[in-house]
């Protein structure tokens, strides 16, 4: 199985239909091809060989989508960079990674220089905007470059042929490259077709950012299908709520903080999303209060979650929008993180490895074509975390009798106070059900009797007034004494937040424990 064969079967079936609709334009399938052929002609005439690496530091657009394909068509890989690291976090994957091209774009032209110089495999750098006028100097240019290039041929590598490096685990260490192939995004990209009921028919809106995967592996499955790609820069609720009214987006995928901002925005009830059947969410867990009022909010609309991690390519369980439901005989999944998708094994182990029964928390271990290739020169790294086929998440959590996952933690986020586990999601998600918390985060902090302390920080909505007494009571009428936070710290602003939109809880804790 290839990544680019969904381009090529598109331009056959459908070549006047749009592949990719934004606010610069339509570009047909058949014209999608030739860029895409265009663009992979560019980068082997700049000296790409098969399995080079070719890099993209930009916003979302139009032109990224087409980086991602045309990498693949002239036989590279694709790098995608953070656009919130500091220059250190981004030199350091384009180092490890040797990236020979950067394609880079407007917002982030200040960094070239600095990119060229302390990386000394890049060969080529092109400037990936639309407004010519504010390219740096000695730069390519897109466009030009594209018109003055023959198309190629599809260099059709396939199957176990690394397709990507998608780097990951920043905020703990230096980010590490999980190496991804073709197969392993096809086998992701079958299983959201099958779930997500996509079609050439659907018009999916790439919010989430193309440097993570969770939007990045939507576009391989949306291509697959020959659906439509529509593209927005960034997350914005106007923004987003715009393009969903003028593209009549069918589908999307964002993140609980997405969602939140949405609900609480001001003038959701101007824009029309009756087009919208799907919504999907995922990378973090959702406050059930959070989710009660999307459904409130979008009755017409299907929900349906995705839980997964990059070396999982991405996805591993899938809630279907069946058992997003409060009553009848569905009820009760909904604080799950579904079953397993159709070609994955999910188990749930101890420290030892031995399975655990059901209803006893352990380690979360996957093992099936989605589990990544391993780590880009970190073989002893690879062999910590994938073990006889199974890699092992991190996360814990535990299986029903009818194998739904139910999450806890991540098992670095689980509190050990006075000798018993605090799951973090759990004490957040009684938080969000105070009518004046926008949003919230528990951590351990250091504490002389108990070890750990459960803390939260909490963001009110505006206007709203709360006290760190109201809603450490509020706690303490729904958990255990130990699972209540000690402290409260009610903070004006918002959580810090990655690149995708989870709250980063080792930036939380830095302040608390010694580095």
């Amino acid at each position: 199985m290839r990544l680019t064969q969904g381009i090529h079967r598109a331009a056959q079936l459908y070549p006047k239909r749009p592949a990719l609709v934004s606010a610069e334009g339509i570009v047909s399938w058949i014209e999608f091809e030739q860029r895409v052929a265009r663009l992979a002609g560019v980068f082997q005439s700049l000296g790409l060989q098969p399995g080079d690496r070719v890099a993209m530091l930009s916003h979302n657009s139009p032109r990224y989508v087409e980086f991602y394909f045309a990498a693949l068509w002239a036989g590279g890989v694709i790098l995608t960079i953070n656009t919130r690291w500091a220059m250190a976090e981004k030199t350091h994957c384009l180092n490890d990674a040797q990236a020979k091209i950067l394609l880079v774009g407007a917002a982030f032209t200040d960094d070239i220089e600095d990119l060229k110089e302390h990386c000394p495999s890049l060969q080529s750098v092109i400037y990936a905007d639309t407004t010519s006028a504010t390219m740096a100097a000695g730069l390519l240019d897109y466009e030009q470059a594209l018109a003055n290039t023959a198309p190629v041929a599809d260099a059709n590598r396939s199957g176990e042929d690394l397709a990507a490096l998608f780097y990951t685990g920043g905020t703990t260490g230096k980010a590490k490259g999980v190496m991804l192939s073709h197969n392993n995004f096809m086998a992701n990209s079958m299983n959201a077709i099958v779930n997500l009921g996509l079609s050439s028919d659907s018009i999916h809106l790439h919010v989430s950012p193309l440097f993570h995967l969770a939007g990045g592996s939507r576009l391989f499955t949306l291509t697959a299908v020959g659906g439509t790609h529509a593209v927005i820069p960034s997350f914005n609720a106007d923004n987003f709520l715009d393009a969903i009214e003028r593209f009549r987006v069918t589908a999307t995928v964002v993140v609980p903080t997405m969602l939140n901002t949405l609900l609480q925005h001001p003038t959701i009830n101007d824009y029309d999303v009756s087009s919208l059947r799907l919504l999907t969410y995922g990378a973090s867990p959702m406050p059930e209060a959070l989710m009660r009022g999307a459904m409130a909010k979008f009755p017409d609309i299907a929900f349906l979650q995705s839980y997964g991690m990059t070396e999982l390519s991405p996805v591993a369980t899938m809630l279907l929008p069946k058992y997003h439901c409060f009553e009848g005989p569905n009820a009760g999944r909904i604080r799950s993180a579904g079953q397993a998708v159709l070609n994955a094994d999910i188990a749930v182990v101890d420290e030892t490895g031995k399975a655990q029964p059901q209803g006893v928390v352990g380690e979360v271990c996957v093992r099936g074509p989605m589990v990544m290739q391993g780590y880009w020169r970190q073989p002893e790294l690879t062999k910590q975390v994938v073990r006889d086929g199974w890699m092992h998440t991190g996360d814990a959590g535990y299986l029903d009798e009818e194998g739904f996952l139910f999450l806890s933690d991540r098992i670095k986020d689980m509190i050990i106070s006075g000798g018993e586990n605090v799951y973090s999601t759990a004490v957040e998600n009684v938080l969000y059900r105070h009518e004046a918390v926008l949003e919230c985060a528990i951590i351990g902090i250091p504490d002389e009797k108990w070890g750990e302390a459960v803390h939260a920080i909490v963001v009110l909505k505006e206007a709203a007034i709360a006290t760190e007494q109201e809603l450490i009571s509020h706690c303490r009428a729904t958990l255990a004494g130990y699972e209540c936070p000690k402290t409260v710290a009610i903070i004006s602003g918002e959580l810090p937040k990655s690149g995708v939109g989870k709250i980063l809880k080792a930036e939380l804790r830095k302040p608390f424990w010694p580095q």
